[in-house]
């Protein structure tokens, strides 16, 4: 039996409140009669969308994540979302690391691992972004890019809260409107190095378990090739999951030919 699969997107600052709300009724209706047992559904829509989006989610056939999140219950923290008003709001799962909230905001692999260790110590499902830029690449330095980013963003965290532990790997330079995805098996050698890592930190049970996404321009021509690697357990997609009836069609390609 194949292992359960992953889909999921994020909208970015894309969306207003009923664009999304109808989005998710979309999807979920497209995929109600795929078996969850088959795959794990996920949507990160923006903060504004929060409440609405859980009120219309059927926690059976998804989950709503947030985009990001302040690492204090509260504080004087200006513009920071904080894990109660998530919990408040419904939110299952929490996105840190974003290759956009790296790289344009500026944010730390210190910062992320607070954020990590905040959303474990209040059960969210937790989704650690990491991904090497362009020039790391030409350097040939993503390997060690990406294991410092698992080691830093990690560090603390328990094997029992590898539970609740997921990891996207987004290349910087394969995200966006002029983004270049990466080749399958390409991708399949930096999640081959991930799952190492994690064995390395967290043992092999729990270094195991922990499903590994990758990210980074898929669209319908690529989905299945990179489905079919073995270290790759999901497919976290951008703007090709936008349109529900198109993530649908993504989902069922992916599952008819994997």
């Amino acid at each position: 039996m194949k292992k359960k699969f992953y889909f999921g997107t994020n909208t970015k600052m894309y969306k207003t409140i009923q664009n999304t709300v109808d989005f998710i009724l979309r999807l979920q209706e497209l995929t109600s009669d795929i078996s969850r047992d088959e795959i794990e559904l996920f949507v990160i829509p923006s903060f504004t969308t929060q409440k609405d989006a859980n009120q219309v989610k059927k926690p059976e056939l998804m989950k709503v994540g947030a985009q990001n999140m302040g690492w204090e219950e509260e504080g004087q923290f200006t513009g920071e979302i904080s894990p109660i008003m998530l919990q408040e709001c419904g939110t299952d799962l929490v996105m840190i690391g974003h290759s956009e909230r790296r790289h344009v905001l500026g944010e730390s692999d210190e910062e992320e691992n607070k954020k990590v260790l905040c959303a474990l110590n209040h059960d969210f499902t937790t989704l650690l972004c990491v991904g090497e830029t362009g020039e790391e690449k030409e350097y040939g330095i993503s390997e060690e890019v990406i294991r410092i980013q698992l080691k830093k963003g990690l560090y603390g965290v328990t094997r029992e809260q590898t539970e609740k532990l997921w990891i996207a790997y987004e290349p910087v330079w394969a995200i966006g409107v002029n983004g270049k995805p990466a080749s399958k098996e390409y991708a399949e050698e930096i999640h081959r190095v991930m799952r190492e890592t994690l064995i390395e930190l967290f043992g092999e049970t729990a270094g195991n378990r922990i499903p590994l996404l990758y990210g980074g321009s898929v669209n319908p021509g690529n989905a299945v090739g990179l489905s079919r690697m073995e270290h790759i357990d999901g497919l976290f997609i951008g703007r090709a999951a936008w349109d529900a009836d198109n993530f649908n069609e993504i989902i069922r390609s992916v599952l008819e030919k994997r």
